[in-house]
């Protein structure tokens, strides 16, 4: 999974700075170490434990996001004949704020909408994007995963920042998505 962007945020994170740096298959089990790990990292920090759990809380929907959303590609194959589904998924910290950066292969057909999602999401303020939590809640739309598009909204309301977003052509049917979250 290699993209400029993926190694222009990696080069900026330091390895003093760097907590945690991923890049497998994204499984259920693999999900949860690294929901531990990142746990335990952000409790060995001075950090205040409010924003501890701030930016756990947009890690498990982050994570979330990738387990559910990633679309299986490239050559390797489980033992079932599946194609693996891989993801990247970098945090870091620098200064007084955590990085995030998460990255799947995504089905080209997706792309345009997902990119209206997040425009949208990012267009509203604090106010908008409560109401638009509470538009999306009470629609009853949901997705086979359980989720309305919560997720990105909750991202944003938590994070307090804009969404930093980029989609790379990788073939004629997948994309490289990229999500950067500054907390």
């Amino acid at each position: 999974m290699e993209s400029p962007v993926i190694n222009d945020f990696a080069a900026k994170m330091s390895s003093a700075e760097m907590l945690i740096d991923f890049h497998g298959e994204v499984s259920e089990s693999r999900i949860s170490e690294i929901l531990g790990d990142v746990e335990k990292k952000l409790e060995a920090t001075e950090e205040d434990f409010k924003k501890q759990r701030k930016v756990y809380n947009i890690l498990v929907e982050t994570l979330q996001n990738l387990y559910y959303h990633t679309d299986p590609f490239g050559g390797e194959e489980l033992s079932d004949g599946e194609k693996k589904r891989v993801a990247r998924f970098i945090l870091g910290k620098a200064e007084d704020h955590y990085h995030v950066l998460a990255a799947n292969y995504i089905d080209s057909d997706n792309i345009a909408p997902l990119k209206a999602r997040l425009d949208k999401i990012n267009a509203l303020d604090k106010d908008g994007l409560r109401d638009y939590y509470k538009e999306v809640l009470d629609n009853g739309q949901y997705s086979v995963h359980g989720g309305g598009g919560l997720g990105m909204i909750d991202i944003a309301r938590k994070s307090r920042n804009k969404l930093e977003y980029d989609f790379t052509e990788v073939n004629d049917d997948f994309g490289l998505y990229i999500l950067k979250i500054k907390v």
